[in-house]
């Protein structure tokens, strides 16, 4: 159950030199055929309403091909991430927690990208008046989207430091040649538009739908401005991305994509209404003010698949590896021993976290500010190693008895925070929104007792099966009879000089009498009890009364 939630425990390590000879080249097409064997893709042949994708996904336990949509001369295919299966399969590795390795050797070791001459996304080309966005099998999703949206392309654009920046944005459909895009949130594409938009010129982006995950992962990080994001994409590879330039615009594109469009953001500012969309908070987006976006040519595969990201799930799966990573490097930076990093599913797959650490004296306060520093971290909880972070269960008894509201929980008031938070008050256009960051330090507190927090555990479990109960028939007719007072007098004797040497638990005890009846040795400790001979430790263990271990009782 623990792995269902959110993959493998980070402590495996990815067959990386596998994944690079195996996968190093793998396009799209290629990826599908892997979920096909692996039967994680269902091929639906029958007519379908392009309004009626979106539910049909979200119903399924499988990523699904749609082969006859409605009107459209192009298959869609969506949900494809929306599992940790699935994305772990894009990725190349055995467990959905390998990615984070994976990622973190891309970090270290990008590759750039080589450029090719020819790819087969150019088979068709359309230009200028030719360009016509509504052939494209774009569907609905939510019920209260503005209209259909393109949700599954690589962006590309130029970042002005010789680095190409790459994410993924929704761009909903206006006019046969117009779309806008949402870039309402603060990011690196954010920052070029508003300088090209300050310059009054056009910013020249192509879009790429139908890309490998690796090209996909790559793009949902967020890179530093000059971090070249398609060269992450090579080292998740291991090998360079391939890229072809655009024919109308002086931007890359992936070679191997089912389609491109070669765009320019306008530079008419955050002025048109777009939305509302459907979110990856689960919920529905307010209407957000956004640039246009014109398309001035469309390149395709003669055969090519439309591919539709589905929110909020495929989202969800695809940001979690990339805030691991986050974490992760800025508790490394912290000086913080970390065990497990758990970025949950009920936050979103960004904005809530569990960190288990081996801690040392204060050390829970200062990962929960290294964590809250990883920009969209709004809450976080610092658990001891002890407790399973992907266990809410553990984590929530954690909480309930290792902390103190008024010692262990803080609060960082004006930090920078997402604009789709729905519980913000509401702000004007164009006004970057803070928020309050929230630290729980679940972790054991310095200076109590170590024995609060001994665990329950049960006499004999690692010794006992339910399935396989059966008692030696000697130990059954020895049990089974009333022991005799001279038996009970000498096991006595034998427990208070075991007990004068060194305090030992009861069930310690029973231990050091295997073939003794439970009842002797009870009647047994009854005797040294009325005789007054009996006595505990500070932590519980039988000792002789008046010895050098025996308990003091507290003043009065």
């Amino acid at each position: 159950m623990r792995r269902c939630f959110n993959g493998a425990a980070h402590g495996t390590k990815p067959t990386a030199q596998g994944t690079q000879a195996m996968y190093e080249r793998e396009n799209f097409r290629q990826y599908l055929e892997r979920l096909r064997a692996k039967g994680q893709l269902l091929d639906l042949r029958e007519p379908v309403d392009s309004r009626h994708i979106a539910t049909l996904v979200d119903q399924s336990d499988k990523a699904l091909m749609f082969h006859h949509v409605l009107g459209y001369g192009m298959p869609v295919v969506s949900g494809l991430i929306r599992s940790s299966e699935r994305m772990a399969i894009g990725m190349g590795v055995e467990r959905y927690g390998d990615i984070e390795h994976l990622l973190t050797r891309a970090l270290a070791s990008p590759i750039e990208p080589k450029y090719v001459e020819t790819s087969r996304v150019r088979e068709l080309t359309r230009i200028g008046d030719e360009v016509d966005l509504f052939d494209l099998p774009v569907p609905m999703s939510s019920v209260l989207d503005g209209g259909p949206v393109i949700t599954a392309g690589v962006t590309i654009v130029r970042d002005g430091q010789g680095a190409l920046n790459a994410g993924i944005y929704r761009f909903i459909l206006k006019e046969r040649n117009l779309t806008g895009i949402d870039i309402v949130t603060p990011n690196n594409l954010r920052a070029l538009a508003w300088r090209a938009y300050e310059e009054q010129r056009p910013l020249p982006i192509s879009i790429s739908i139908g890309t490998h995950p690796f090209e996909f992962m790559a793009s949902g990080y967020r890179a530093p401005m000059g971090v070249d994001e398609i060269a992450i994409a090579g080292g998740l590879r291991g090998a360079p991305v391939e890229l072809a330039m655009c024919e109308t615009i002086d931007v890359p594109h992936i070679a191997d994509a089912e389609i491109v469009l070669e765009a320019e953001i306008l530079p008419t500012g955050w002025t048109w209404p777009e939305g509302r969309f459907g979110e990856f908070t689960w919920l529905m987006g307010a209407l957000h003010w956004n640039p246009l976006v014109r398309v001035k040519a469309i390149a395709q595969r003669r055969d090519a698949i439309y591919y539709n990201l589905h929110m909020p799930w495929e989202v969800a799966w695809l940001m979690i590896p990339t805030r691991w990573s986050q974490l992760r490097s800025a508790l490394k930076a912290a000086g913080i021993q970390v065990k497990d990093i758990n970025v949950t599913l009920g936050g979103i797959g960004a904005w809530h976290t569990v960190i288990s650490i081996k801690k040392s004296a204060g050390e829970g306060k200062n990962a929960l500010l290294a964590a809250l520093s990883v920009s969209d971290i709004k809450h976080a909880v610092v658990v001891d190693d002890d407790i399973d972070v992907y266990n809410p269960l553990e984590v929530e008894w954690a909480i309930a008895t290792r902390v103190q509201g008024d010692r262990d929980v803080f609060v960082i008031p004006g930090a920078r925070t997402k604009p789709l938070d729905p519980s913000l008050p509401v702000m004007p256009a164009g006004v970057v929104p803070t928020g309050a960051k929230v630290g729980v330090d679940a972790t054991i507190p310095e200076n109590i007792p170590r024995e609060r927090y001994e665990r329950i555990s049960y006499a004999y479990a690692d010794s006992v099966k339910l399935g396989s109960y059966k008692l030696d028939p000697g130990v059954v007719r020895s049990g089974g009879r009333r022991p005799q007072q001279g038996e009970v007098a000498q096991l006595a004797e034998r427990i208070l000089a075991m007990i004068g040497d060194k305090p030992l638990y009861y069930a310690q005890v029973i231990d050091a009498f295997p073939q003794a009846p439970l009842q002797a040795i009870t009647r047994a400790f009854g005797e040294l009890h009325a005789e007054e001979k009996l006595w505990q430790d500070s932590e519980g263990r039988m000792c002789v009364r008046g010895s050098k271990f025996a308990a003091k009782p507290p003043a009065r």
